[in-house]
């Protein structure tokens, strides 16, 4: 196996990390392999989309969703560092309003699976940051959903001093008694 699978505190949310295979030259490793995937992870899913991103220190992405064509999205970073967060916002599960947390870097070659039912979200710690991330969905501008990164029934404890740097939609996101979710 290419790849360690390990579970966080929210079950479906894993952290997988690939095999490196390092010398003089530098390094090779497999970003993705469906098989894998399917065998370790989760099995049943197909990435429809991959997307990429830039940001500079502080900014914040997220919290966000669709409540039609939920996306799930496997999440990785190329350049710099991010503190990523997955929240559980189906309301029907034990996990409900819970949140992970997982630093994601070049460095450490980490990916995270966020499945579908849960919102997305990250932070640049770096002085940028570029993120990759495949999704089991398309866009659908219309069904995107944003919670606010501070909601204090979530209680994310994000690794930042200042105010972040946040996109108009999130800034206007809702807190998460107030959001659209999941039944």
């Amino acid at each position: 196996m290419a790849i360690q699978v390990t579970p966080t505190a929210l079950p479906e949310v894993k952290i997988i990390e690939p095999k490196v295979f390092g010398d003089a030259r530098g390094f090779f490793f497999e970003s993705f392999s469906a098989r894998d995937f399917s065998e370790h992870v989760a099995s049943g899913i197909q990435f429809v989309q991959d997307n990429h991103s830039r940001s500079v220190k502080g900014v914040l992405r997220g919290l966000h969703y669709q409540v039609q064509h939920a996306q799930g999205k496997l999440v990785r970073v190329v350049e710099g560092e991010v503190f990523d967060v997955a929240v559980d916002i189906r309301r029907s599960s034990p996990n409900f309003g819970k949140w992970i947390g997982v630093s994601l870097s070049s460095e450490n070659k980490r990916q995270l699976w966020v499945p579908a039912g849960f919102a997305h979200g990250f932070v640049v710690l770096s002085d940028s940051a570029e993120f990759l991330y495949k999704t089991t969905d398309y866009w659908f501008p219309e069904f995107e959903r944003s919670i606010i990164w501070n909601d204090a029934e979530i209680g994310i404890e994000w690794p930042i001093d200042n105010e972040p740097l946040l996109a108009t939609k999130d800034a206007a996101g809702k807190r998460l008694c107030e959001a659209e979710v999941f039944a």
